[in-house]
């Protein structure tokens, strides 16, 4: 009986951290050539997030290296397990990662 109450606490715990809405994980990029699911195109600086409500501007910083830089929002994904958002290629550049690929991020929101 302990045992589900510590699992319980630890899920509440997760879900309390993804609703102050900062993310640690990995990020990858991509180069779409068509329209995403919010009906625009992948901009310069644009992302793709599971549940941010489209034109959301979060900040990602590559752990790595402590680049950053914001991005807007504008389509769903990644759907690659453990990863928590991809972004253009220009911002993957800008975060000094996309000859790797992938990068250990820290993703946050940013208030108007």
């Amino acid at each position: 009986m302990p045992r589900i109450i510590v699992l319980g606490v630890a899920i509440m715990l997760v879900a309390t951290a993804g609703q102050a809405g900062e993310w640690v994980g990995k990020a990858s990029y991509y180069a779409l050539k068509g329209r995403t699911a919010s009906g625009v195109r992948v901009g310069a600086l644009t992302a793709a997030h599971r549940t941010l409500p489209f034109g959301s501007k979060v900040r990602v910083t590559n752990l790595r290296n402590n680049l950053s830089v914001v991005v807007t929002v504008n389509d769903r994904g990644p759907f690659t397990r453990g990863r928590v958002i991809d972004v253009s290629v220009a911002a993957a550049e800008s975060l000094g990662f996309r000859s790797a690929g992938v990068a250990q991020v820290k993703v946050e929101p940013v208030s108007d």
